[in-house]
């Protein structure tokens, strides 16, 4: 009765399968996103203030680091959990690939967190004059919060790799 049970656990991690395919629609609706930003901006290039351009493209960032973290999501998430991704073709391996762990996939989740909330906070800064102080202050909390949180996990993982 074991063996059946921890085949089924095992084999259950297929289930995740799905929200990779998932995740993977998610990063072409992202790269839609990315080339309707360039296409709808394109012809006012040489009108719009420099501000505006600015904005644009930090949102061009914020979305290149969002495509980033889900890109890293779903392969090291893929290989940790499901299988083995191979090298047919003779494509080349990512560096990464292969080498990250769950808590180097948090660290590195976590670290690209802040920096999409740095790129919002940055956008919002801009936009200051047109910003409620309200707001501005929730947004630097909110950012504080993800640079603690990502130190926090950061320490937690140096310190377990000390302690084994």
């Amino acid at each position: 009765m074991n063996k059946i049970i921890e085949k089924m656990i095992y084999e259950s991690r297929w289930l995740l399968f799905p929200v990779y395919i998932g995740l993977s629609f998610g990063f072409i609706l992202l790269t839609l996103k990315f080339f309707h930003e360039i296409i709808q901006f394109l012809p006012k290039i040489f009108d719009m203030p420099e501000s505006d351009l600015i904005l644009i493209v930090l949102s061009m960032i914020d979305i290149a680091l969002v495509g980033g973290l889900l890109v890293m999501v779903m392969f090291s998430g893929y290989e940790n959990f499901i299988l083995k991704m191979s090298d047919d073709c003779n494509q080349k391996r990512l560096n990464w690939m292969g080498k990250m762990d769950v808590n180097s996939i948090k660290n590195k989740v976590a670290s690209s967190i802040v920096a999409i909330s740095s790129v919002h906070l940055l956008r919002i800064f801009m936009e200051a004059d047109r910003t409620r102080d309200n707001k501005i202050m929730w947004c630097v909390i909110i950012h504080l919060a993800f640079v603690l949180s990502a130190f926090g996990m950061a320490y937690i993982d140096k310190m377990s790799k000390t302690k084994s």
